[in-house]
């Protein structure tokens, strides 16, 4: 064979994905603002993950800093990777919530947004010895005493807390009432499901489903607008009779300071590993839906999502 049609059918086997992808000399810093155990945790180890399948780069370091809807980690992203192009931050819809409720003196505005990843709706739990066995069973507890039913989830502002608001304002209960118990990460709330110390947990199905494969937790309704592909038997609020719905998403920010040929860089890697078949494993894995969305189109979305965040919130009665 030519040397010339060797080279050609080479690259043409490379770009249809047949030869073994060769990693790019790329060591790239994650911040997972948030404890081990949950969605953002979740997330950021799958894309990691995918990306160095897709041979997009080298390493991965992760880092897990909890509290506060993610401002902490925020805070220690921004101040401590300004310029550095090779650095994500894993946030989403809990972390606009949380910046609309608790007002941290390090804005999401500081970072570089980059790309939307994935969207989801979340799940209500109770341990399966609960004496709550349906949503109605909650909603009546709920009525007569709200204080009595601890509604456990991610941080103040997260999509799960808007949900248990947005429920109250239906029954006609003062949301301010509704006791609500954030948590850091996945894991401190799955273990306070577990361990009785709160009666109804919220978050995507995924971080739930071993729990209730093993009949250790009890789905009760979803969050969505008709009922999720990987959880058929589960009802949604809508058809409970509740009009509560309301989605998740989450992505990733790039470091400040960072030019828009390095920003355009992190977008170029991303977009080529949200087309490996890595990916596409976790998306089908944890049951999320590909919500891909970068440049201006991103940026507006996020400005949007802050705005919508917040009427939400006050119809709801949380501000």
């Amino acid at each position: 064979m030519r040397r010339d049609t060797f080279l050609k059918s080479l690259a043409a086997m490379a770009a249809a994905g047949v030869l073994p992808a060769q990693a790019a000399d790329i060591n790239l810093k994650m911040m997972i603002p948030a404890n081990p155990g949950g969605g953002w945790d979740g997330t950021g180890r799958a894309l990691g993950k995918a990306m160095q399948d897709a041979g997009a780069l080298s390493t991965v370091q992760y880092e897990n800093k909890g509290g506060a809807a993610g401002a902490i980690g925020l805070a220690q992203f921004v101040n401590g990777s300004k310029g550095d192009p090779n650095t994500l931050m894993v946030m989403g819809a809990v972390m606009i919530g949380g910046i609309i409720t608790g007002k941290p003196p390090v804005s999401l505005s500081a970072a570089t947004p980059v790309a939307r990843l994935t969207s989801e709706y979340n799940v209500f739990v109770v341990p399966v010895d609960s004496p709550f066995k349906t949503l109605k069973d909650v909603v009546e507890a709920v009525k007569k005493d709200p204080g009595s039913v601890k509604w456990g989830g991610g941080s103040r502002g997260s999509t799960e807390h808007i949900a248990a608001a947005m429920l109250a304002r239906e029954i006609g209960v003062d949301a301010t009432k509704i006791n609500y118990v954030p948590f850091r990460g996945g894991g401190e709330a799955i273990a306070a499901i577990l361990g009785g110390n709160v009666s109804v947990g919220g978050s995507s199905y995924s971080e739930f489903q071993q729990y209730i494969d093993s009949g250790k937790m009890r789905p009760i309704c979803a969050t969505s607008p008709t009922r999720l592909k990987i959880a058929p038997t589960v009802p949604t609020m809508k058809e409970l009779g509740y009009n509560v719905e309301i989605g998740n998403w989450r992505g990733v920010y790039g470091a400040p300071g960072i030019t828009p040929a390095q920003r355009k860089a992190l977008t170029d890697l991303l977009q080529k590993t949200v087309k490996s078949k890595g990916w596409a494993e976790a998306l089908e894995k944890n049951g999320w839906t590909d919500a891909w969305l970068a440049g201006p189109a991103f940026d507006e979305f996020v400005e949007r999502e802050f705005a919508s965040l917040r009427v939400t919130m006050v119809k709801a009665g949380m501000i």
